[in-house]
């Protein structure tokens, strides 16, 4: 039996096989019909084919995935949908029309040319359906595939991922676009290299990306959370404790990941891979050759190598030896590498951005947090699989999911002060854990609580952090239930012919 990263996307012709049944499936086919009707309306054509992809929860392993290291998030029911129809070869302009059901986003029109280059001085929302075209074209190309002269395509997109929540809506939407192109062409491919193609995607739009949420929104499994793992990408299920319910709650401070990327995410790859070169320089390899080094994990066996000359096997104990906790300037890496930073990230604007933008970088800091949450992925799904009882292993989950949000916000720098709030809230009224979830520096917090006090908790939620904002103005109070939800895990990508 094929593995299940091998197996193409599925595809339906009817909902129920993805969004189950009752209310969820209700909603559904509301959606779809109003896609349909909102496509006629606006391209005066019924779409050829649908493709959706949800968003996502990290329920640990944070920032390490661009580390090399696996990670354990489950799929959320919010998804994106794309609607798409191929124009006619007797169509007079060959452009790509992207519109939305959401009339915030007005219409975007690109020519239909997998060669364009994205302005990114410009940030426009269709530029995500972009980095799915011209993905899609260039993998197309290194297959062998011949997708013929380039055709105009009519696209209508319906996302309920919220933006900036770190619930990967961005990634959701590539997904679901590259999906929905390939659905067009009649070409299918294999979930992982779909996962590894809509991963590559994004430095099309400037940001740099580890590929979990791409994984995890292509290859998820309804009822079961998923250990990524990456060179090669493969997800093993992980069924979690049917007691315990994760609590998916906005701190409404945006994340925007791609304006910010060059002091925030994009900044944090470019401390790793510093901290990276220093450590394997410091741990004897020639720094011609340490200049080279992409990550952590490629030094990790350094590292351990040292730990066990100490009786230890922490690959944080080389940090603490060889990282000086105060903050590095540009010039002192350089003395240590025996090159310009600017030489060794030669090829990667987006670390260039980073580079002008920086005065000081922290690698103690970085490198302590990516050794320990790469070890506490494993102990999540270890305990998950263990003999203890249901309770036991709920607060082991739960003292997992504290130490690594203190890990983020402490080491990596990457929470807010709404989301320590928020973070802080849920452990008082009973959460087991809490930790900020996605990139961080704003977006959503996740909390694993008992299943039997979720209402209760929902609405100590709702008083503690959200009233104050209601009565502000900042959320309406109808739209609560976008900003604050229980979850279990969810179906991932999927395509509908109808």
């Amino acid at each position: 039996m094929a593995k299940h990263e091998d197996l193409p996307i599925p595809v339906f012709s009817s909902l129920e096989p993805v969004y189950g049944d009752g209310s969820q499936l209700e909603e559904a086919q509301l959606r779809f019909q109003n896609l349909k009707s909102k496509f006629l309306e606006v391209f005066h054509h019924p779409p050829d084919v649908f493709a959706r992809s949800p968003g996502r929860v990290n329920l640990i392993g944070e920032h390490i995935d661009y580390e090399g290291y696996s990670v354990l998030p489950m799929a959320i029911r919010q998804d994106t949908i794309v609607a798409i129809r191929r124009q006619d070869k007797g169509e007079a302009e060959k452009v790509l029309r992207i519109a939305n059901v959401n009339d915030k986003y007005t219409m975007c029109t690109y020519p239909a040319d997998p060669e364009q280059e994205v302005n990114l001085k410009d940030h426009k929302w269709g530029h995500y359906f972009i980095c799915g075209y011209k993905g899609y074209y260039e993998y197309a190309k290194s297959k062998g595939v011949d997708v013929g002269l380039p055709v105009g395509l009519d696209v209508l997109v319906d996302g309920t991922v919220p933006t900036g929540s770190g619930l990967s809506s961005s990634a959701a939407f590539v997904c679901s676009s590259t999906i929905a192109i390939m659905a067009a062409f009649d070409v299918n491919f294999p979930k992982k290299e779909i996962a590894q193609l809509t991963c590559e995607c994004e430095r099309h739009i400037g940001t740099q990306s580890g590929g979990m949420d791409q994984a995890i929104s292509v290859m998820a499994k309804s009822g079961f959370a998923e250990l990524i793992d990456f060179n090669p990408i493969r997800a093993t299920d992980v069924q979690l404790p049917a007691g315990g319910t994760f609590i998916i709650a906005h701190s409404l401070a945006e994340s925007q990941k791609a304006v910010t990327a060059a002091t925030n995410y994009n900044n944090r790859v470019v401390e790793c891979r510093l901290a990276a070169i220093v450590l394997a320089i410091k741990l004897g390899m020639k720094p011609q050759e340490a200049i080279n080094v992409k990550t952590l994990s490629d030094v990790e066996g350094l590292c351990v190598s040292f730990a066990s000359n100490h009786g230890s096997s922490d690959p944080v104990l080389a940090v603490k030896e060889f990282l000086k906790e105060e903050t590095y300037t540009a010039e002192e890496v350089e003395i240590v590498a025996g090159e310009k930073l600017p030489s060794i990230f030669g090829n990667s604007p987006t670390s260039l951005d980073v580079l002008k933008a920086a005065k000081h970088f922290k690698l103690h800091q970085r490198a302590s947090h990516v050794y320990s949450e790469a070890k506490r992925v494993h102990a999540f799904k270890d305990t998950v699989a263990s003999d203890l009882s249901e309770e036991d292993k709920l607060k082991k989950l739960g003292g997992l999911m504290n130490e690594s949000h203190y890990s983020c916000s402490v080491l990596y720098e990457c929470s807010c002060p709404e989301l320590e709030e928020l973070v802080k809230i849920c452990g008082d009224h009973g959460a087991l854990g809490a930790r900020l979830t996605g990139a961080g520096w704003g977006g959503c917090a996740v909390a694993l609580v008992k299943e039997n006090i979720v209402p209760q908790f929902i609405l100590n939620l709702k008083e503690g952090f959200y009233q104050s904002r209601i009565e502000k103005g900042i959320i309406n109070k109808n739209d609560l239930g976008l900003y604050v939800f229980a979850s279990k895990p969810s179906s991932g990508a999927a395509i509908f012919k109808f």
